[in-house]
């Protein structure tokens, strides 16, 4: 998922949301400002003992601490927190299992015991572009929040569906073994497995998966953009909200509605953010529906436990705002640390941090890839739309990583 949990964060140009505004707006409260650590000791200087490694089809390069952007003085304690979390999936694992061990039998972390750790444990790995290039981009996405019911009504007419019966999963490992996509959606035709529903079938024929609706929700581009972020909240008219989070997906390749946009001359490159397609959206309903459905991906949800404290990602444990980052699995081994050095949405201010790749994201492919979740609420919200900056990121594995994985 961008999630697939996933789906999930939304570059509209590029990704799943991350976009460029017009203006800039303060910095977030969700994150800490870097903050200089005094007790810290002078970076280790851990030699390479590889020059590079492979992940998938990620190109990965051995690197010291030395050659991490303000790593000296960046805060680590907030993000102590979110790779302990992810450690419950991964300490099972032999690559991860005595460093999850380890971290969690530190009883009172701060500053410098985190910082000795991560020296003394890992080794930073600097992440490549298939072109050799070391600069990619991140983006940003978030929870949103729709307004809606449990049952249809005039208000309340766009559904949130739940994965339909007739839905197949295809394994294709053992198939097309040169096929980039292992997992294919399908449905039966007689004998015959044909390709699932399109957006435009479903959203046109209702009766296509009657029976599958979650909920109803009132405004059909926040449905748009919730399938794009792949997780969110959906607030009833009681007051009672509910929690949902991907489930599945219709088989097909996402596509950029902001890029259409773009090439039809509706919008300015710099006017396709998330808010920019609103409100060309609320300013054009005659067409809306239509470019809506040249996306053919379609994305089925799943209610999620209210005491959750964020949406789940692909690594199966809840986000941090702030601290957890989407990722392109075939480059990146998904739950590893990442430090990641980018700068504020729509400013030139460093932005340098140590994440958890903790999601994926059907638009989020290639090396030097991240979306950066920002978590829940307006500012969230408005961060996450017009994040689309330069960015460089660092893999931070185990040491015994380097013995067990394959060389270029």
């Amino acid at each position: 998922m961008k999630t697939q949990s996933t789906l999930l964060g939304l570059a509209i140009l590029f990704g799943l949301s991350g976009c460029k505004t017009e203006t800039a707006t303060p910095k977030p409260s969700i994150a800490e400002k870097p903050i200089v650590s005094t007790e810290a000791p002078p970076p280790s200087q851990h030699p390479p003992k590889a020059p590079a490694i492979i992940h998938g089809k990620g190109l990965l390069k051995a690197s010291d601490w030395a050659r991490l952007p303000d790593w000296q003085q960046t805060t680590l304690l907030p993000t102590w927190g979110t790779f302990l979390q992810g450690c419950q999936p991964l300490k099972h694992r032999s690559l991860w299992q005595e460093i999850c061990a380890r971290a969690a039998a530190i009883e009172r972390p701060d500053e410098l015991t985190i910082r000795r750790f991560m020296e003394n444990h890992f080794i930073p790995y600097q992440v490549v572009n298939a072109d050799g290039s070391t600069e990619g981009l991140a983006t940003g996405y978030y929870e949103p929040l729709l307004y809606g019911s449990r049952k249809p009504s005039g208000r309340f007419r766009y559904p949130i569906y739940a994965p339909p019966k007739d839905l197949l999963t295809i394994d294709l490992n053992n198939t097309h073994a040169d096929n980039p996509s292992t997992l294919a959606r399908g449905r039966l035709e007689g004998r015959k497995v044909v390709p699932y529903y399109t957006r435009a079938e479903i959203e046109n024929n209702r009766n296509l998966l009657k029976g599958r609706e979650l909920l109803w929700v009132e405004d059909q581009v926040e449905l748009f953009f919730l399938q794009i972020q792949g997780s969110g909240r959906v607030i009833l008219e009681n007051g009672e909200i509910v929690k949902v989070g991907y489930a599945d997906h219709n088989g097909y390749p996402y596509r950029s509605i902001g890029k259409l946009l773009i090439e039809q001359g509706e919008l300015a490159a710099w006017q396709a953010s998330m808010q920019g397609i609103k409100r060309w959206g609320q300013q054009n309903p005659d067409k809306l529906e239509t470019l809506l459905q040249q996306n053919a991906r379609f994305i089925f949800f799943r209610e999620l436990p209210a005491s959750l404290s964020g949406p789940v990602g692909a690594l199966g444990v809840p986000l941090t705002a702030g601290r957890s980052i989407a990722i392109d699995p075939d480059s990146i081994p998904l739950g590893a640390p990442i430090y990641l050095a980018t700068t504020w949405p729509n400013t030139a201010e460093p932005l340098n941090r140590l994440m958890v790749a903790q999601d994926t994201g059907s638009a989020i492919k290639g090396g030097v890839r991240a979306d950066f979740f920002w978590g829940y609420g307006k500012e969230a919200e408005t961060q996450a739309g017009k994040m689309k900056q330069p960015a460089r990121m660092w893999v931070l594995l185990p040491k015994k990583y380097q013995h067990q994985a394959r060389k270029p």
